[in-house]
């Protein structure tokens, strides 16, 4: 079976490849889609939905793609978000961006003086905003929309994955990618970017997510 992955997301992209081993899995740079996707959707699912939508679309339109000549089974995309108890959920749909809104300002160095990226701005905004908080629960929320054909019409069906935690005190890894430094999932005592990457697929948001579309799809 070969699916759109709706992302560019280099670390996404192998994160799906390694959970999902017996899909093709296809990049949007691989099947020819340039455009950025404006996530405008209020919620997760909002956001998941819009950008399966947009790459169906697209394909279905768009007989120059470079994915003509293969024959392509569905389209899925995934959103997520960090939601902080102490924030009332927040970042949530906006966790991507988080440091770039004006509610705490933003720190654009590290302590060594080099400037961060937009991953680091937003964990050492989540450090920031609950510095002395001994309220440090939080999730992180998958939504996963994958859209198909099936008995000669388009299907869409959607699925989530949740992963319970914590908020470390700082940061701890080099591994995985974006929060990962700073999240400690319920039942260990390691972030994210220190576990191994097989030990963090099988539990982790993004992980359960696809286990489910693997169940439900038979992937």
């Amino acid at each position: 079976m070969t699916l759109v992955f709706a992302s560019n997301n280099a670390h996404k992209l192998s994160e799906v490849r390694q959970i999902m081993p017996n899909t093709h899995i296809l990049s949007l740079e691989e099947i020819g889609f340039l455009s950025d996707i404006d996530e405008t959707g209020s919620t997760l699912d909002e956001n998941s939905m819009l950008k399966a939508q947009t790459v169906w679309k697209w394909l279905s339109n768009n007989s120059a793609s470079k994915a003509k000549n293969i024959a392509i089974d569905g389209v899925f995309a995934d959103d997520t978000g960090l939601e902080i108890d102490a924030l009332n959920g927040a970042p949530g749909v906006y966790t991507a961006r988080w440091y770039m809104m004006e509610d705490v300002g933003c720190q654009m160095l590290d302590v060594g003086g080099q400037m961060l990226d937009g991953a680091g701005q937003n964990r050492a905004k989540a450090l920031r905003v609950l510095a002395g908080n001994t309220n440090r629960g939080a999730q992180f929320r998958t939504v996963i929309t994958l859209i198909h054909m099936e008995n000669g019409a388009p299907s869409t069906i959607q699925v989530e994955g949740v992963v319970r935690g914590r908020i470390a005190e700082e940061e701890y890894g080099n591994g995985g990618f974006g929060y990962d430094p700073v999240f400690i999932p319920e039942g260990y005592d390691k972030t994210f970017a220190e576990l191994p990457a097989e030990t963090k697929n099988s539990i982790s948001h993004r992980g359960r997510a696809l286990a489910a579309l693997v169940k439900l799809q038979n992937l």
